[in-house]
């Protein structure tokens, strides 16, 4: 993931395995506004367009790099429900990332690819950083999304164990 000469181009495949299936990751993935909750970075994701989101859907965006803040717009390039979703993001970042989805049973693969040409001050901010830096820091973000996960599936386990409806118990409502 080196710059080549006169270029910022960085390319990042972080492979994963998610122990959820694709029916609870894939939404994580498919919507900018569930992204703060697995990647730090992020720091804020508001829709542009009206209606629900499609190809072609765009969303303000900004990320924390350390101390300093990128913002740019968001793009929804492609959407294969639980397969595969693509997204386009404006400079500085000047990136597409695709998230493809494999299911295998109770969990989910994913092929995470980052593609981008930084530019502006995000050059200096994060285009310094080894390609094994920014692999892990990406990593990180499935680790984080498989512990989000859990924590619901514990939480909503508990939930029903707790408050299952007793035998011979009158329906609410």
């Amino acid at each position: 993931m080196g710059a080549s000469q006169g270029s910022w181009e960085r390319r990042v495949v972080v492979e994963a395995t998610i122990t959820h299936p694709v029916e609870a990751v894939f939404p994580y993935l498919a919507d900018p506004t569930r992204w703060h909750a697995f990647a730090p970075a992020v720091v804020f994701r508001e829709q542009i367009d009206d209606g629900p989101p499609c190809v072609g859907t765009r969303w303000r965006a900004t990320d924390r790099i350390g101390p300093f803040r990128a913002h740019f717009i968001d793009r929804l390039a492609l959407l294969d429900e639980n397969r595969r979703v693509v997204w386009i993001s404006s400079a500085p970042w000047n990136s597409r990332v695709e998230y493809a989805c494999r299911p295998a049973g109770t969990v989910t693969h994913i092929r995470a690819e980052y593609v981008g040409d930084l530019s502006g001050a995000l050059r200096w901010q994060a285009g310094w950083l080894p390609g094994w830096a920014t692999h892990w820091i990406l990593a990180q973000d499935f680790r984080r999304l498989d512990r989000v996960l859990t924590r619901q599936a514990q939480g909503a386990l508990r939930w029903r164990r707790n408050h299952a409806p007793s035998e011979g118990a009158l329906p609410v409502g």
